[in-house]
């Protein structure tokens, strides 16, 4: 049978949402500035010193991953979408199916420069055609991942909304989640939301009636052009800029502000950019919801609305644990902190660091054909048996082990690399840890592992997820660094 004859509708496999696990809530801005500008805000996301949009994204793909059984090695078709890409100019999906073992022959696709461009990535992951009982022509499941952290001026409305957080979609034929139907929007509004080149803090004119009038006129198009009756959905998840507009474009939308409100994460997540209507999708239909709109903005204006049957499996983390003062706040952005002294750290070239990128992205070891031993990373003489084999047969560790040795490295105490690190989180958490083998055995590894040290200790168990190490030479380095098993982010 020929792929067109096999062909199929794709729909959504599963959802994987993700959001740091730090929070600030809307007093402690009101202490700092004796005001509030982000109505509906009770509080927003805050990303760690050591996440961005990438690590966010990679969080994010992992749970959608689980959540459809599915593996990396089987996407087809990846697309990154991002307003606030952590380099201004370098394709960022190489890096994404590095960590997610995606194949180097995978279609990729980037898109930035608007809130919508989520919604955009998934328009392109649903018309890569043909689609067939496994996915595209050639195999596999396509995977949309979309994630931001918007930054404004410090006393800026934007900024007291800013938040942060990731959405990822599984896309594959016959899939539980039914695209029912999608349209798409343009109408020219220019100056409502803006970045300026060579800026990284949006903001815009400040038009409050231009303003609605562009996000209602764009979304009213998008919705005007379904053939689906939006008033049947369950949860409407609207681009959430703050708490109030969403509600604006209800009458527009054809939804009433309660099925606005069973997919709004903006009261608690805070303004999450393109991620803003996938997390709500996300939080829907993790809540029961069986049919969600999704309507995605872009300041410009564009519209994308998608109506979604489900139920669709999700795999999400939505909720905080540790509260920031706004000194703390101000700490994370890196705005009362210093960054590498000089001199620097220990050098790493950039081509040294890509030929490791298989144990940093992966957990990629060796075992030792004379003995059978782990060895990490793999080469020179086995740690065992003490043997210089030609070659270790390449073996990806599952990423989970035991703590075996665990210190906290204070003010002061830090490699020069890793002094912006703790200038901006405080202490961090320095071990060695026992990861185990896929078939037996383990190999120890240094590593930092996220954390308290009165949550962290010898026994503990750990899981990798992927972080930035640090930056040199202007490049992000990325790796695995350890969790509690506990605690996923």
């Amino acid at each position: 049978m020929t792929a067109e004859q096999s062909a199929s509708e794709p729909g959504i496999d599963a959802v994987g949402a993700y959001t740091p696990r730090l929070r600030i809530d809307a007093e402690a801005f009101e202490e700092a500035w004796g005001r509030f500008d982000a109505a509906g805000v009770e509080e927003k996301a805050v990303p760690e010193a050591d996440e961005d949009a990438l690590t966010m994204g990679i969080a994010a793909a992992e749970r959608a991953l689980d959540a459809a059984g599915r593996e990396g090695d089987e996407i087809a078709h990846l697309a990154f979408a991002t307003t606030t890409p952590p380099m201004a100019e370098e394709d960022l999906t190489p890096r994404i199916a590095s960590t997610l073992g995606a194949p180097e022959d995978a279609a990729t696709r980037t898109l930035t420069g608007s809130t919508r461009a989520g919604a955009q990535a998934l328009a392109g992951a649903l018309d890569a055609v043909p689609w067939g009982d496994g996915g595209p022509a050639d195999g596999g499941i396509g995977l949309v991942v979309v994630a931001d952290c918007p930054r404004g001026e410090p006393d800026s409305g934007v900024e007291h909304a800013a938040g942060a957080g990731a959405a990822a979609l599984v896309v594959d034929a016959d899939a539980p989640g039914e695209v029912v139907d999608r349209a798409s929007h343009v109408a020219s509004y220019p100056g409502t939301r803006f970045r300026e080149a060579g800026d990284d803090e949006t903001s815009g004119l400040g038009i409050t009636q231009y303003d609605r009038e562009a996000f209602t006129t764009a979304l009213g198009g998008a919705a005007d052009g379904l053939d689906a009756d939006p008033s049947g959905v369950d949860a409407a998840a609207v681009q959430s800029p703050d708490g109030k507009l969403p509600y604006r474009a209800a009458g527009a939308l054809g939804v009433d502000t309660e099925t606005i409100a069973a997919g709004e994460t903006v009261s608690h997540l805070g303004d999450t950019g393109a991620a803003s209507a996938f997390l709500g999708a996300a939080s829907a239909f993790d809540d029961g919801a069986e049919r969600v709109l999704l309507a995605a903005y872009g300041s410009g204006a564009g519209a994308n609305a998608v109506v979604i049957d489900g139920p669709v499996p999700v795999d999400a983390a939505l909720t905080g644990e540790e509260r920031l003062s706004y000194a703390e706040y101000l700490r994370r952005r890196g705005e009362i902190t210093g960054g590498e002294p000089a001199g620097g750290g220990a050098y790493v070239s950039v081509p040294s660091w890509q030929r490791t990128t298989p144990q940093r992205h992966r957990l990629v070891a060796g075992r030792c054909p004379d003995c059978g031993a782990l060895n990490f990373p793999p080469g020179g003489a086995c740690r065992d048996c003490g043997g210089r084999p030609e070659s270790y047969e390449q073996v990806e560790l599952p990423g989970q082990g035991t703590v075996e040795a665990v210190t906290t490295i204070a003010q002061g105490g830090a490699p020069p690399e890793f002094v912006e690190q703790q200038s901006r989180s405080g202490p961090f958490l320095s071990a060695v840890v026992a990861l185990e083998g896929p078939d037996g055995g383990e190999v120890s590894v240094p590593t930092q592992v996220l954390g308290d040290a009165d949550a962290v200790g010898i026994g503990t168990r750990v899981a990798a997820t992927i972080r930035r190490i640090y930056d040199q030479e202007g490049v992000i380095r990325y790796g695995f660094k350890m969790r509690p098993v506990e605690r996923r982010r």
